[in-house]
């Protein structure tokens, strides 16, 4: 693939060996004329340079190496002066034929690219200023907030409770989340793709976990609550695994990224820029070559109120800019640039390698909003804080004056005649026993100032604020783990969990959407770069279990299927759908599962002679784990049977060896068993049924109990003597 050497080339083909991934070609397409495949062709012609960083580094955002050459292939340049230059904008600033032959990335396409960075900047300054308002609610601060709207002094004012009715909607709301933490299943839409579809399957979360996502995961659905979007960046980093390379998912900040005005699906904006500070000397030592020329800032970075002192001095702007064109044979192409202030560090058009194929193969913008509540005319939306805030904001006012009137009860004044001549330090020292007075002392002098209690009416709206905040933000008690009054069932308080929990759920399908668009970048970048074979260890079933799993993108990239009526190679491209489930269950679904059991064995769905009864109740109903009860039923069903055939067999085996001994085996005698029919030679048919009375184990026992001494001689005395002269069964005398 381009961007890397690819070690099974043409190189290892003319040596006998094939390229990975067409093992399973038949003898008979081998004798076939092979058309290389395309990426292949592409990896050639651009040399096989490799990206050293990633798109979106600590350091500095999307770097992907050192400026190259720009001298153009004669191939490419034939190709880019026959393009259209009418053809339709997609993103980029397009050029004429006559430019063919220059760098499309220069000087003027990065004033033009700082100039729409402004204007899109300019666009979403008010989400912007919600966003830095909404953290400050988020931390408490949001009286902060309000003096700044009223423009009021620091000094002189009341109590400003803050109470944290918000603080805690948002924790279970993300406590509810994290309960479900989701985990990727592959499928294949064609049946040669199976085991494709059940390797990635087993090594998308082993790549999640490198990447930490579980933590990303938490953060920004902190965000998304918040301020209500996140955003996952999913970028190729090839710094990752020693330089070999690996999918990195990071989250991106609001505040850093930027996309055109108007648009409701972020890949349909013609430019996406992200920008991030970078201290300068990092940049001149990655740089070297620019030294001198990183300095300054294309956009001003809006900033949060932090409570500790953030100093940006010595810090520079890196701009990651990500646009689409289209090619001349009208495919999309997404391309990449990046630059701080007018100097350009990388474009990826100015690079033969990626000038004709783009940056990422899938065409798409590398960022996801994750968006709670959308917009109108935006690609994000607006979280539990915008909507919560009004009743908070009250609930905070109300108890802060029920506050102040307490405290004003609580603590006595006084009026105090200009001619009482009371000593006001003694009487305001509480340690003083006496306080001297001039004159005589009467009410009309002094008189305590007594202050009116709020009537019941101000606690009871103030609850009524404090309902009104569980309801908006779907935070009951229930939620919380309390229950009303006369709920003391386990199951009935899981029950109400369970019905109290639609809006997590409706929420938390919302992030599988996400999360089903995250790793479909993931495959494509596996696609496209995973051209040496990687080893990954999965974890089984069995706790200390594992097996290792190999992958390549030999069996996912275009694959040869033939050629068409005109001679051209035709070439066929797996793809696969996502299915989001939950990883991890909270408590209270484990209980609920816990009392499903229960119910279900107190039912009699495990009883082996009601099981055909209890598999057509299961088919009417749904849960999770609904196949493994199936199966238990199943089996026990199974078992009955063989036990039932085995009880027949035992008696019948029983009923012939009595018939033999004469030995009361407890199942009935043979006469009474079949109307008092024997076959030849006493033996009882086959099939014959055992006797009204005890059972065959009881049989079974008796039979093995010992016979007294009596009993036992008369036996002896019964039995035939085949040997011996005498008996019945000698012949008698002539």
């Amino acid at each position: 693939m381009a961007g890397r050497k690819n070690r099974n080339g043409p190189g290892r083909e003319a040596q006998g060996q094939k390229p990975g991934g067409w093992e399973r070609e038949s003898t008979q397409s081998q004798k076939q004329p092979q058309a290389a495949d395309p990426a292949q062709q592409r990896q050639e012609r651009g040399g096989g340079m490799g990206r050293s960083a990633s798109p979106f580094s600590p350091v500095s955002n999307g770097i992907p190496g050192t400026q190259r050459d720009g001298r153009v292939d004669p191939e490419v340049a034939a190709m880019l002066m026959m393009a259209n230059a009418n053809a339709p904008l997609v993103g980029a600033f397009r050029r004429g034929p006559e430019a063919a032959m220059q760098k499309p990335i220069g000087k003027e396409q990065i004033a033009k690219a700082i100039q729409t960075l402004t204007d899109y900047k300019s666009g979403k300054a008010n989400l912007e200023e919600r966003i830095v308002q909404d953290e400050l609610w988020w931390e408490l601060r949001h009286w902060e907030v309000i003096r700044n709207k009223r423009k009021e002094p620091e000094g002189g004012r009341g109590p400003e409770p803050s109470s944290a009715w918000l603080f805690n909607s948002i924790l279970n709301k993300h406590a509810d989340a994290m309960d479900n933490y989701p985990e990727p299943v592959v499928l294949p839409r064609e049946r040669s793709d199976e085991e494709s579809a059940k390797v990635l399957s087993s090594v998308l979360p082993v790549i999640l976990e490198y990447n930490d996502y579980e933590q990303t995961y938490s953060d920004n659905w902190w965000e998304k609550l918040k301020h209500g979007t996140a955003a996952y960046g999913v970028f190729w980093n090839s710094a990752k695994e020693n330089g070999l390379g690996d999918v990195d998912i990071r989250e991106i900040d609001l505040l850093k990224l930027f996309w055109e005005p108007g648009v409701t699906d972020i890949q349909k904006s013609r430019n996406l820029f992200i920008v991030e500070l970078v201290d300068e000397d990092l940049l001149e030592q990655q740089y070297p070559e620019h030294k001198g020329h990183l300095g300054g800032s294309v956009v001003d970075v809006k900033q949060y109120i932090y409570d500790d002192t953030v100093d940006v001095s010595g810090k520079s702007v890196v701009v990651d800019w990500y646009y689409k064109t289209r090619s001349p044979s009208g495919k999309t192409l997404l391309h990449y640039a990046k630059f701080v202030g007018d100097t350009l560090l990388y474009a990826s058009e100015n690079d033969p390698d990626y000038r004709d194929r783009g940056w990422y193969d899938h065409g798409l913008y590398p960022v996801v909003l994750d968006v709670l509540f959308p917009e109108k005319g935006t690609p994000v939306g607006f979280g539990y804080v915008a909507i919560c805030k009004d009743p908070q904001l009250y609930i905070d006012k109300l108890s802060a004056n029920i506050l102040e009137n307490s405290m004003m009860a609580t603590k006595k004044r006084f009026f105090a005649s200009s001619s009482t001549g009371i000593n006001e330090e003694e009487f305001l020292d509480w340690s003083k026993p006496i306080v001297h007075v001039e004159g005589e002392l009467n009410d009309n002098r002094i008189k305590e100032i007594v202050t009116q209690p709020l009537s019941d009416i101000y606690v009871t709206v103030a609850q009524m604020k404090i309902e009104e905040m569980k309801d908006t933000a779907a935070n009951r008690d229930v939620n919380s783990g309390s229950a009303g009054s006369g709920v003391t069932a386990a199951a009935a308080i899981a029950a109400l969990q369970e019905a109290g929990n639609k809006a997590s759920r409706d929420m938390i399908s919302a992030s599988y959407r996400a999360h089903t668009a995250i790793n479909t970048l993931c495959i494509e970048l596996i696609r496209q770069f995973y051209d040496e074979t990687r080893s990954f260890r999965i974890t089984g079933e069995v706790p200390g279990s594992y097996q290792f799993v190999d992958l390549n993108n030999a069996a996912i990239r275009e694959q040869e299927v033939g050629f068409d009526s005109q001679g051209i190679m035709l070439y066929r491209k797996p793809v696969f759908d996502l299915k989001i489930k939950a990883q991890k269950k909270n408590p209270f679904s484990r209980m609920e599962q816990n009392e499903r059991a229960k119910e279900l064995y107190g039912l009699g769905f495990f009883n082996p002679e009601r099981a055909q009864e209890a598999l057509g109740a299961l088919e009417m109903m749904e849960f999770e784990g609904i196949e493994k009860v199936r199966e238990q039923v199943r089996q026990g069903q199974t078992l009955l049977n063989i036990c039932q055939q085995m009880s027949q067999q035992l008696d019948q085996m029983a009923l012939i060896i009595q018939a033999l001994t004469g030995k009361d085996m407890g199942v009935g005698t043979p006469g009474a068993a079949q109307g008092g029919q024997t076959g030849a030679g006493g033996q009882v048919p086959a099939g014959a049924p055992g006797g009204d009375g005890a059972s065959l184990a009881s049989g079974i026992m008796e039979a093995q109990t010992p016979m007294t001494g009596y009993g036992e001689r008369l036996a002896k005395r019964s039995a035939p003597n085949m040997t011996s002269g005498g008996g019945s069964a000698t012949k008698p005398k002539a």
